[in-house]
């Protein structure tokens, strides 16, 4: 069984699926580069330390990994059953085909040695020709998504068993109200980017209405930018606290009402990024948050090639196609 000493994550009720919660922190496993190994060994440490929601995809090339230290943790008596852990992966953009999504999500699941998904999600609203490379995506081999029939197929994934619940991620406002106009399962979750410096506000409050989950990846900012841990409030904070400023960080997504995956394969970072359940900020720290100035990481653009042109489709309605700051597509393996 666990170990005495792991630390229990609140969980949060996904509105469609099997009625499963889904724990508020979660462990990435994205990483370049690609070491299955180290993946496996981390996300064992991740498990006796109390993790028990796991995000993959099959972009990341994490599934394999995740699925062995699934079954090396039951062996070795952390937990009693695949049952007791969450696992997310997503479908890649090559995928995102009426005729494809099933397919997609079927190889997933023989990459995790698993019969189901806890939760499976679109990774971005966007459509690529089958067979083109991963990332960078060419431009011209973008294609029109059609949603209505590609959610379609995500329904029949949850309506087979393949996945517990399903849900989207990387989806603006627009892109969610022109899915749910047809849905007859709504998205369960939406994971976006989201942090002390891009907060999501107006995005949280319209996927609250809708009875949506926000889950928030590069809760500390992502591999290669330093933002959220130079950040001169957080900082402030985290000093008077007594708290790392990923831990002040980590706790005001929490305060929001918003899950998180967080991606850590070093130990100390694993354990310091769950100690955030047994203190609060106040109002005041609420208030210097709220008024820092916002920076958006992620953009649509980070995962094409800069050559060839968007002229086959319209990417506007999918993030205002804002050029990040950084524009390395080896970034977007975060996401």
């Amino acid at each position: 069984m666990a170990s005495a000493t792991a630390i229990h994550i609140p969980e949060v009720a996904l509105s469609s699926g099997d009625g499963r919660a889904m724990p508020l922190v979660g462990m990435g496993t994205a990483a370049y580069p690609f070491a299955p190994e180290n993946t496996k060994s981390a996300i064992l440490a991740a498990v006796e330390l109390g993790y028990r929601h796991f995000d993959t995809a099959s972009l990341y090339r994490s599934e394999k990994p995740l699925g062995d230290a699934v079954i090396e943790a039951v062996r070795l008596g952390l937990i009693r059953s695949r049952e007791e852990v969450f696992v997310t992966s997503k479908v890649w953009c090559h995928d995102c085909h009426p005729e494809l999504v099933l397919p997609a999500i079927k190889k997933s699941l023989r990459n995790l040695q698993m019969d189901h998904l806890d939760l499976y999600l679109i990774h971005w609203p966007v459509s690529v020709k089958p067979g083109t490379s991963l990332l960078p995506i060419n431009r011209e081999a973008i294609v029109p998504m059609d949603l209505k029939a590609v959610w379609e197929a995500m329904e029949e994934c949850q309506r087979l068993g393949l996945a517990k619940a399903i849900g989207v991620s990387n989806f603006t406002r627009k892109k969610i109200e022109e899915l749910l106009v047809n849905a007859k399962i709504p998205p369960a979750v939406n994971q976006v980017e989201m942090n002390p410096i891009w907060q999501q506000q107006k995005l949280r409050e319209f996927c609250a209405e809708k009875g949506i989950v926000v889950t928030a990846y590069s809760p500390l900012g992502g591999q290669g930018n330093m933002a959220v841990m130079d950040c001169e409030v957080l900082k402030e904070i985290a000093k008077a606290r007594g708290k790392t400023v990923a831990q002040v960080s980590l706790r005001w997504i929490y305060e929001q009402g918003v899950s998180m995956v967080v991606k850590s394969f070093k130990g100390e970072r694993l354990k310091e990024n769950l100690e955030i359940f047994d203190w609060e900020l106040s109002n005041e720290e609420h208030l210097k948050i709220s008024r820092i100035p916002q920076h958006k990481r992620i953009s649509v653009l980070q995962i094409l090639s800069p050559q060839g042109s968007l002229k086959s489709v319209d990417l506007s309605d999918i993030d205002n196609v804002e050029m990040c700051s950084s524009g390395r597509v080896l970034q977007a393996l975060q996401v």
